[in-house]
């Protein structure tokens, strides 16, 4: 829906919940890299790689397939302004 200050507000939530669930610092990365918080981004994509690195390379690299493609797309391109690179 791309209420990424929203998003970022609940992804925080969900890190403070639920601190060693990786996908929450990945989707916190997103949202901050489409707002253009670069330092923010940056920090939540290293902790979503860190706290899980197997569960990042299946949600990105790969695209699980219940997510709609361009919803990965849109993901992928907000973790690319927090500085993500593909390998």
């Amino acid at each position: 829906m791309r209420e990424y200050e929203r998003s970022a507000e609940a992804a925080q939530e969900g890190i403070r919940l639920f601190p060693d669930f990786p996908n929450n610092y990945r989707w916190l990365a997103a949202a901050l890299g489409q707002l253009g918080r670069s330092e923010e981004a940056k920090e939540a994509l290293e902790k979503a790689v860190a706290v899980g690195p197997a569960s990042f390379d299946t949600y990105v690299r790969r695209r699980v397939p219940w997510m709609r493609p361009e919803d990965h797309a849109h993901m992928l391109e907000g973790l690319r302004k927090a500085g993500w690179r593909e390998e």
